[in-house]
């Protein structure tokens, strides 16, 4: 009798639903880089560079030498770790600097830094404790792992479906007890399908129940709104009591926040776990990420993101190709996931890189590869990108 675990039959098992993925070592973050499969222990064998289009580096500061400047000057006069909890002595200037601008930029009386958008989700749902969550199906993994950790109950409703909301909010009513806290629970940008959440409805819904509204502006933040996301695009600051996102996309660094008033800051920094028992952001990324925000907010870079993003729409569509969505991010609708996945290796033999997406991802049927655009690529990026897309189509079969 064994009480191990033979992990080995469950790669093989991945490997028979074609669902095991492998690591591919990047030589650097930018909008062109060369790839190599894992090496393992040993050195990694680079091939020819590819144009990149599958990070969430939407702003292409990754590499921007302002950016790196502001993580090395973290570095060099705060420290490369935070070396403890926020509550020992992990917290600094830097980190409150950063705070005070996430909260000016989101609206909020205080906005608070967690090691990841992740721990965001997870630590917040988890210290509220709600009675019910009410949460869209197509929500991040982070949200949904934050409701099975945090939530009594999870209820779920279709997909940007205020109304689908409502009916679920008044079934529970008629036979919840007085007092029951609701928390409702939506990305605002959903990433695999590029569309946004009807945000003035969802309030709307919310406020009839008394129930609080939480936002993931994980793949809106520095997008929308002077450096904000849509929640802000759409004036909404004072309505939604959760704003939430992540440091890792657009603002080119890691880390994940929340925003609010000052009594929810001040109760998550108590009772958030994954805030409490988590050594404080990096300084150097605590530094990028301010320096990116105020790029986002003082230049014209989500401009050129977006000129980037119509030339592209246009462009697929006057192929033939299906673009779902109405944002940055373009998930191109091929439904078998076969095809799916060979159209990302031809598109790899054209130079460009942008991944397929599958079920279990995705629903069956509606494989896609998710196209996202940098305000960095040039227009001979494109060009490529076009080119490939156009030429790779073909010899699939999928145009």
């Amino acid at each position: 009798m064994t009480h191990g675990f033979d992990l080995g039959d469950r790669l093989r098992e991945r490997e028979r639903q074609d669902l095991r993925r492998h690591l591919d070592v990047t030589e650097r973050v930018a909008r062109r880089t060369r790839f190599a499969d894992d090496p393992k222990s040993g050195a990694a064998d680079f091939g020819e560079e590819m144009v990149v289009f599958a990070a969430n580096n939407y702003l292409g500061l990754a590499d921007d030498g302002r950016v790196q400047r502001a993580a090395e000057q973290g570095a060099r006069t705060v420290g490369t770790g935070a070396g403890a909890s926020r509550l020992v002595t992990g917290d600094t200037r830097l980190h409150r600097a950063l705070e005070r601008d996430l909260a000016d930029c989101k609206g909020t009386e205080r906005a608070l830094v967690f090691s990841s958008g992740y721990a965001a989700n997870v630590g917040t749902i988890d210290a509220l404790a709600p009675d019910a969550v009410f949460s869209d199906e197509l929500n991040h993994a982070s949200i949904i792992d934050g409701c099975r950790v945090g939530a009594a109950e999870t209820v779920v409703y279709d997909h940007c479906e205020a109304d689908d909301l409502r009916a679920k909010m008044a079934e529970r009513a008629s036979t919840a007890g007085d007092g029951e806290q609701w928390l409702v629970v939506t990305d605002s940008v959903f990433s695999m399908d590029g569309d946004v959440a009807p945000l003035a409805a969802l309030c709307d819904a919310a406020e009839e129940y008394g129930a609080w509204l939480m936002v993931d502006e994980a793949h809106a933040t520095g997008l929308f709104g002077n450096g904000g996301g849509v929640v802000q695009r759409e004036g909404l600051s004072d309505r939604v009591d959760i704003q939430l996102g992540t440091l890792s996309k657009a603002l080119a660094s890691q880390g994940g926040y929340v925003a609010g008033d000052e009594e929810l800051v001040e109760y998550l920094l108590n009772a958030a776990r994954s805030f409490v028992f988590s050594t404080g952001l990096a300084p150097p990324a605590a530094g990028a990420a301010r320096e990116a925000l105020r790029i986002a907010r003082e230049t014209d870079q989500t401009d050129r993101l977006w000129e980037t993003v119509e030339t592209l729409r246009e462009g697929l569509e006057a192929m033939g190709y299906e673009v779902l969505g109405e944002t940055h991010i373009l998930p191109v609708l091929v439904g078998d996931r076969v095809d799916a996945l060979e159209l990302d290796e031809r598109l790899r033999d054209h130079g460009v890189v942008a991944p397929a997406i599958r079920p279990p991802t995705v629903p069956e049927g509606t494989s896609r590869i998710r196209v996202a655009p940098m305000a960095t690529h040039t227009d001979a990026d494109l060009t490529q990108c076009l080119d490939a897309f156009e030429a790779a189509g073909k010899e699939v079969g999928v145009l």
